[in-house]
């Protein structure tokens, strides 16, 4: 296994999407407290938008991730696990971001559809001028066009940014297309001396097997969750990952307490993983709303939901 790979942990991040952010603390540091024990590399806290745009009611601390909402759970960070925020296109106010050096936080992560990377490489260029790692996480691909991509990864590869993001946003993509894409983006990277990741969802049950596909193919940085608690299908699970990687580095026993103590209380609240409506969505190619919408209500008539989708 390549001793570059770098597990990468968005639980708190992707998992808010269920429930906009409104974990506990003792969640949060629950997590921390896995990633630091289980020799995971990152740790993705969470959003740090700007209350000034978003409603600090509706969402949850970890939305926004204020310095001293940060610090009251990881303190100085003084471990070998980094931590890292995602920054939304339109959400996000520039002078909020502090220096590096008046931050625990490491790392700054941009998610980006293809008509907002104008903006995306902006926050990309400010945060590296303050001192940040940073990604760049091109949304939506399997939605983008073959000139498309191309021409966005060139631009990528003209900027600071230090990892280029593959986002499985819809869960769609089989191995073979994530070996081309891993293929693509690596040749990319490497020429411009950066790195590639990939942030797999599990529409059609293949987050894990695509991101073992990737990290043979070039791609380090491998996104993973606890019990790939995430968005709709949820994520590559950590626990499947570190099972696969067999690297002593990497302690699966931790990761199990902490689902042993908090993930099956919370699967009685909030409702994640595969089912036929996001499996329908992954495979036609389709955002996950209308599968989320369909949980939601108990609609269990997939056969009209798949039909109504084929229509649009």
């Amino acid at each position: 296994m390549d001793k570059n790979i770098k597990v990468f942990d968005c639980t708190i991040r992707d998992g808010g999407l269920v429930n906009n952010f409104h974990f506990t603390d003792e969640f949060v540091k629950g997590v921390y407290n896995t990633c630091v024990e289980a020799g995971i590399d990152y740790m993705e806290i969470g959003k740090n938008n700007s209350p000034t745009l978003m409603s600090q009611d509706e969402f949850g601390a970890w939305n926004f991730c204020k310095e001293e909402d940060i610090r009251r759970i990881v303190g100085d960070n003084n471990t070998d696990l980094k931590i890292a925020v995602m920054s939304d296109i339109g959400r996000v106010v520039a002078d909020e971001l502090l220096p590096k050096e008046q931050s625990v936080v490491d790392m700054v992560r941009v998610a980006t559809y293809i008509h907002q990377l104008d903006e995306a490489i902006q926050i990309v260029e400010d945060a590296h001028s303050k001192g940040y790692e940073t990604t760049i996480n091109l949304m939506a691909v399997a939605k983008v066009s073959q000139d498309e991509l191309k021409e966005a990864l060139d631009r990528f590869s003209k900027t600071n940014v230090d990892i280029i993001y593959i986002a499985d946003t819809f869960g769609s993509y089989y191995p073979q297309e994530i070996k081309e894409l891993s293929k693509q983006y690596s040749k990319v990277a490497f020429a411009s001396n950066k790195k590639v990741g990939i942030h797999a969802h599990n529409n059609i049950q293949l987050a894990f097997a695509n991101t073992i596909e990737a990290s043979l193919n070039g791609v380090e940085f491998l996104d993973v969750t606890i019990s790939g608690l995430g968005r709709g299908a949820g994520n590559c699970p950590m626990e499947l990952l570190i099972g696969y990687l067999n690297n002593p580095k990497y302690k699966i026993e931790p990761v199990l307490k902490f689902i042993e103590n908090h993930i099956v209380e919370l699967e009685k609240e909030l409702d994640w993983g595969y089912s036929i409506p996001y499996m329908v969505t992954g495979q036609l190619v389709e955002h996950p709303r209308s599968a989320i919408k369909a949980r939601d209500e108990n609609n269990t008539q997939y056969h009209t939901f798949y039909s109504n989708l084929l229509k649009q």
